[in-house]
């Protein structure tokens, strides 16, 4: 079976609470660090399946590169395969912590919904 892969940038608050909370619950995965080992694109295809096809829940939409690349009214014309290039070549505009492995896909820290995804 295929580890958990777990994204995060290490001075990001949400990322260290996100991996806190793996941690208390014992769960094991594969920290990476999400600027220098981005997502690969079959990761990202999988999480974009896992939200329905919404690109915009895969992306950082709150930082600077989103912005400097105006992504917020380019990102409705990119097809699946655009985008999902972009996130596997830049970490940077990827939504963090990011976390993929067998029946399971998460952008950023909800601890509700990691709980409800992590107990399914």
């Amino acid at each position: 079976m295929r580890p958990l892969a777990v994204y995060t940038l290490a001075n990001c608050d949400t990322c260290r609470r996100a991996v806190k909370w793996l941690r208390a619950r014992g769960l094991e995965f594969d920290e990476r660090p999400i600027r220098e080992t981005p997502p690969s694109a079959t990761e990202l295809r999988q999480a974009l399946a896992a939200f329905g096809g919404e690109r915009r829940k895969l992306f950082n939409t709150a930082g600077r590169e989103y912005r400097a690349l105006e992504l917020a009214t380019k990102l409705p014309a990119l097809t699946d395969a655009e985008a999902v290039g972009l996130l596997a070549a830049n970490g940077s505009l990827v939504k963090r912590p990011f976390v993929v492995g067998p029946r399971i896909a998460l952008a950023g820290f909800d601890e509700a919904a990691w709980a409800t995804a992590f107990d399914a």
